[in-house]
């Protein structure tokens, strides 16, 4: 009787662990089909092929993707001299007036990081895909009564840049799949800083979907990272600042 027992709760426990691997597994493809979803409504493919450019607080920004291969730029002109920084697939590069200027690591680091942070922010989701990118399905949410799914991703230390530690919370439409709020944290020096981003200006340019976004932090320091999204609806948010996207175009390569 003994042998029975303890046989039952091995293959009882058997079943609730495979059970919950199941369901991790379904979470995960879940996940992976709402970013893919996103993605395709946001433009799909189109990404992949296209030269983008665009103005944002008065510094332009050129994005050349060629399957696989990409080059971003951004071009900071002031009263002495043009600066262009360049970030491709071999590294990051300033130049001031066309000449090379040598950088210690530490800016390398921080321009890389600078400039990829706008290119990234202007294309979402596109990327979300990616080998180094996490997703995890949280279920649905409701944001100013309409409901959606809520996705965090995060990103592996091979292959996820500087801030892989950085989490993301994807809020995205049950119906077009368009991102309509995100929230992600980042590493200052005293601690962790926190930001809840609000789609509006939504647009289609030349077949790739753009937005603006109402930036806003917390208003206290007493709150999970998750809940932000609640914290919106309960007004518990700040506008920071408004994050917009000037003069787009698109250039098909397909």
């Amino acid at each position: 009787m003994m042998l029975k027992n303890t046989l039952f709760l091995v293959l009882l426990m058997t079943l609730l662990t495979c059970k919950q691997d199941n369901k991790e597994v379904v979470a995960t493809e879940s996940a992976k089909e709402i970013i893919q979803q996103s993605i395709l409504a946001a433009g799909g493919n189109v990404f992949d092929y296209s030269n983008i450019n665009f103005d944002f607080r008065d510094i332009h920004y050129k994005a050349h993707r060629d399957g696989g291969k990409f080059q971003l730029e951004r071009y900071i002109k002031d009263s002495v001299s043009d600066i262009r920084d360049v970030l491709n697939n071999s590294g990051f590069e300033r130049f001031q007036s066309d000449v090379k200027v040598e950088l210690s690591d530490s800016l390398v680091a921080l321009y890389s990081a600078s400039v990829n942070s706008v290119h990234y922010f202007s294309v979402l989701p596109y990327g979300l895909d990616g080998s180094a990118v996490y997703k995890d399905y949280l279920g649905t949410e409701e944001i100013e009564g309409k409901s959606y799914h809520k996705i965090k991703v995060t990103f592996s230390e091979d292959g996820g840049g500087e801030d892989f530690e950085d989490e993301f919370l994807y809020w995205i439409d049950q119906v077009s799949y368009d991102v309509d709020y995100l929230a992600y944290s980042y590493e200052e020096i005293d601690g962790m800083g926190y930001r809840f981003r609000e789609a509006y200006n939504v647009r289609m340019v030349n077949g790739l979907r753009f937005a603006d976004y109402n930036n806003y932090k917390p208003t206290t320091s007493d709150f999970n990272f998750e809940d932000l999204g609640l914290m919106f609806n309960k007004d518990k948010l700040e506008l920071l600042s408004k994050i917009e996207l000037q003069n787009i175009e698109v250039e098909s390569l397909n």
